[in-house]
């Protein structure tokens, strides 16, 4: 996550872990076995992370709220070229990435629009299938350097401001009061 997967040899994996290149070898052939790996139960512990946020929420608005909130936390401990690295390396592991974005991420995105149309906090015109594939594709855009740059760009802001972009563009006037109330516990300084 923080060092994209190319960068990372079997060597450093081995180090890290405390354990013999050769003991790694024998529960891994090869280093795509052990990214496909990683991958599949990351993308386990971000479905649990998801439906955790998710099941706390009392209206789409509070769940899109925590969501972001999670996507903040996760992706701030991203490397941007990890899924440049994915995609071009490692391919079983990037199919295990797009499934989980076109079934569990997808899924989310459709319930909750669905949701929000249904308490009078999001546009009913909007077309939930549509918004949620454009979601989709705008989080992957975002990862992609020749695009959005580090050197220009600071990764977590950019994602910020897409997600920003997004709900402002499914909210009704209801929705957009709620939202900002969010927003603004979210900027509010926490007392310890």
């Amino acid at each position: 996550m923080q060092y994209g997967v190319r960068s990372v040899s079997m060597d450093d994996v081995a180090r890290e872990v405390s354990m013999s290149k050769k003991t790694l070898y024998q529960h891994f052939s090869n280093k795509d076995s052990l990214v496909s790996e990683v991958g599949r139960q990351h993308m386990e512990k971000e479905k649990i992370e998801l439906t955790n946020a998710t099941g706390q929420a009392q209206n789409a608005i509070e769940e899109l709220h925590l969501l972001s909130r999670c996507m903040r936390e996760n992706i701030f401990k991203m490397n941007p070229s990890l899924l440049y690295d994915l995609q071009k390396y490692h391919r079983d592991a990037w199919d295990i990435f797009k499934e989980f974005k076109q079934s569990f991420v997808k899924g989310h995105i459709v319930k909750n629009l669905h949701q929000g149309i249904e308490e009078g906090y999001y546009r009913e015109e909007i077309d939930p299938e549509v918004l949620a594939i454009v979601r989709l594709e705008t989080i992957e855009l975002i990862f992609n350097q020749d695009i959005f740059p580090t050197n220009t760009f600071t990764f977590i802001d950019v994602q910020i401001q897409v997600l920003d972009h997004f709900v402002h563009g499914v909210l009704t006037e209801k929705g957009k009061i709620l939202y900002q109330q969010y927003q603004q516990l979210e900027s509010k300084p926490t007392i310890k």
